[in-house]
């Protein structure tokens, strides 16, 4: 774990970067008040650091009072490092946004245990980072496919289309169903169904632009949100999409399945003020004037003007 040592004294810069590298840590040494700043204001900053209360440039309490205020993510824990041992002094530090102190001269196990204090609360923190990741992936994504839920999906197509509004851009929607699935179910069971649905989804996403968003919207069906797609353009990668489905077998329990897919598709355009929710049902029509007309293919309708 790295940590910042920041002190005006070399004797005890060199008396600090022995001691805790011998420890196992990976030392940064700062030499004021003001590198030491830049340092802990950095991407990738220590998650520790010991600061000399006073230095040139920045004392250890205003350091404190700019890394909190100015630090958006991630946390630092910070000993200050001082002379000073009357009960205001250290007051004033911990109300400054240090985490603990350390009176000089410094007693090794006195540090050692106070840096195993540190350690523990950064471990804690990165793992409620870790769990409200977890929560939000859970929350935002679907279980089985990886892909943005419904709701999310759909929320996201209300931002796009108020961005192209706003932007006078064109936007695409396509609605996606995987044709017959319902025969994979009934003649191969829901193993089957799923791993083709997660490997559909896998397939599609291939030819999804960085900017592109894809979400099942339920069952076997999929929505993508295509910005500064027009009607021409929507259908053009709707065409992609369909035959990169159609292009191979799919496998799942080791047998091969060929699947196919339809599109229902609707475009805004530019100059339209065409609401989320009409796009979307234009999108609904086509696809099921796409499954009525042999399913296999991209069928693209505009959306009914208000």
């Amino acid at each position: 774990m790295k940590v910042l040592v920041a002190d005006d004294s070399l004797v005890m810069r060199r008396l600090l970067e022995s001691t805790l590298s011998g420890w196992g840590f990976d030392v940064i040494c700062a030499h004021d008040g003001c590198e030491a700043l830049r340092v802990l204001l950095e991407p990738e900053a220590p998650q520790l650091a010991i600061l000399d209360w006073m230095m040139p440039g920045m004392s250890g309490p205003d350091i404190c009072k700019e890394v909190r205020e100015r630090r958006t993510s991630g946390y630092t824990y910070i000993l200050l490092l001082t002379s000073r041992g009357l009960r205001e002094d250290i007051v004033e530090g911990m109300g400054a946004g240090a985490d603990d102190y350390v009176v000089k001269p410094f007693d090794k196990h006195e540090l050692d245990v106070r840096l195993r204090a540190g350690r523990r609360i950064i471990d804690l923190q990165q793992e409620l980072l870790r769990v409200q990741e977890a929560l939000r992936e859970q929350a935002t994504h679907d279980a089985l496919t990886g892909l943005w839920n419904r709701a999310s999906v759909l929320e996201t197509l209300e931002r796009e289309s108020v961005r192209a509004s706003r932007e006078r851009r064109p936007l695409g929607v396509a609605m996606i169903d995987i044709d017959h699935f319902k025969q994979v179910n009934d003649q191969h069971g829901h193993q089957a169904g799923d791993a083709i649905l997660k490997a559909f989804g896998a397939r599609l996403t291939e030819t999804m632009r960085p900017y592109d968003f894809l979400g099942r919207y339920g069952g076997e069906e999929f929505l993508a949100v295509v910005p500064g797609c027009d009607a021409a353009g929507l259908n053009s990668h709707a065409e992609r999409m369909r035959a990169v489905v159609e292009a191979q077998p799919f496998v799942a329990g080791g047998a091969e399945f060929r699947v196919t897919a339809s599109f229902g598709l609707s475009a805004k355009h530019p100059e339209e003020p065409i609401e989320s929710e009409r796009l979307l049902r234009a999108a609904d029509d086509a696809l099921y004037l796409a499954k009525r007309q042999g399913r296999n293919r991209a069928v693209y309708l505009p959306p009914q003007r208000g």
